[in-house]
């Protein structure tokens, strides 16, 4: 699929994340405004309360007289229960309503705003968090680090999506400050632990599933009715403490080490937008259980990257890798999820996983490109690290890359605060 033109110029530029094929949906401010449901085109956002009130959007005969407009809320959690039928019809007027040869345009032009103008907020109201531990080369590599390369896998791990439940109420929207965790950690040489800020601070390269629809208590879904749940997609910085996860985490997985703080990117990306670049998951070691097999691709050709900064000096890519890299796609993981018969709610929030490729300059997380602290990292500025020191600056991006257009997600980045002092 070609770029599709719109009367907004700056949706028309190859560079640019936001063209017509990609509309993602966030949530803004401005000034000391209310939070706004908006849908980014170009450099712009457009305000779809503000369209709403003046009578250009409409939901007439769309959606039950006794629901209230989704777009008057703050988040769109309102609008995701409506469900897939809504969905499309509201992607397909708006490529209608701002395509170039769209007559809409001066109804619509004093609705937008300019994107440096706002401030961002966390786009839906997460509900519940859950973070897998789906890619086989991230697993591979932190396994062979702590049990040799004979144990890297455990034995289910070819069989079921792993994961474990996280904290909804510690994921932010990207620009978010993040402040270093204390915990508690212990040497290899001590007889007892000890409690302090954690100094084995980490990246985890993700991708964000949400569920749009929700599934009843009970009632487990097949990987196709799951795909249809799914809303979109977001970039997702899982922060790790390393030092803490690594005393804490026998025999329940981790607990504190992720509990302080995930970041996602600001804006949605639909399913719709990602539909051209659909891939196939890799081929599997060992067949799935039928529950688990999927109908056709349910992976995305997304390519991925991380940036570091030290505070005041330049960026440096410390990684890139390809969400095509993951063994289970979201649609498997979300299955699985409801298999035991589990609800999932409108909002939840599905991380993917550790997204790392095959090669060292591919891997995911400093933990992996540092291989445990052994091999620090040299930064552009000559600096280097083994993990996150404090004022450093880590940031995902993320982009399908289209003919001659590309879907982006808007960074997703955090600047790391030191730890509190605990009293004691």
């Amino acid at each position: 699929m070609p770029l599709m033109k719109s009367w907004v110029e700056s949706a028309n530029n190859a560079d640019r994340p936001f063209p017509l094929n990609n509309l993602p949906y966030g949530v803004f401010s401005v000034g000391d405004g209310d939070r706004r449901c908006g849908v980014a085109i170009g450099d712009q956002i457009l305000d779809l309360r503000g369209l709403s009130e003046a009578g250009v959007i409409s939901f007439h005969g769309m959606i039950p007289s006794e629901v209230a407009n989704p777009f008057l809320a703050s988040t769109w959690n309102g609008f995701m229960e409506l469900g897939p039928g809504l969905w499309r019809w509201f992607r397909e007027t708006l490529q209608k309503s701002l395509a170039a040869e769209s007559t809409k345009a001066d109804t619509i032009r004093p609705h937008l705003v300019p994107q440096g103008d706002a401030t961002m907020h966390l786009p839906i109201e997460v509900r519940e968090y859950t973070d897998f531990y789906a890619g086989k080369h991230h697993a591979t590599n932190v396994g062979t680090m702590f049990r040799g390369p004979e144990n890297a896998l455990p034995p289910n791990w070819l069989h079921i999506p792993i994961g474990y439940n996280g904290r909804a109420s510690s994921v932010v929207v990207s620009g978010t400050d993040i402040v270093r965790p204390n915990g508690q950690t212990k040497a290899l040489d001590a007889d007892m632990p000890s409690f302090g800020a954690s100094k084995r601070l980490d990246i985890e390269l993700e991708m964000g599933a949400i569920v749009g629809t929700a599934s009843e208590l009970g009632r487990p879904v097949t990987v196709a009715e799951a795909d249809d749940m799914i809303f979109g997609y977001v970039l997702l910085n899982d922060w790790s403490a390393r030092d803490i996860q690594a005393w804490e985490y026998q025999p329940l997985g981790p607990f504190q080490a992720k509990a302080f703080a995930t970041s996602i990117s600001p804006w949605i990306v639909t399913k719709a937008a990602l539909e051209p670049f659909r891939t196939s998951t890799p081929q599997r070691e060992k067949d799935l259980l039928p529950y688990l097999r999927e109908p056709g691709p349910m992976l995305y050709d997304i390519d991925l990257q991380v940036t570091m900064a030290p505070k005041g000096r330049g960026a440096t890519t410390i990684t890139h890798t390809n969400y095509n890299q993951m063994y289970y796609s979201a649609a498997q993981q979300l299955a699985h999820h409801a298999s035991s018969g589990c609800a999932m709610n409108t909002g939840d929030l599905l991380g993917s996983g550790t997204i790392s490729g095959p090669e060292k300059d591919q891997r995911g997380s400093l933990l992996e490109l540092t291989w445990g602290g052994k091999e620090p990292l040299t930064l552009s500025t000559g600096e280097t690290r083994t993990f996150i020191e404090d004022g450093d600056k880590l940031t995902l991006h993320g982009a399908a890359k289209g003919d001659g257009y590309q879907i982006g997600f808007g960074e997703c980045t955090g600047t790391i605060r030191p730890a509190p002092k605990f009293p004691v």
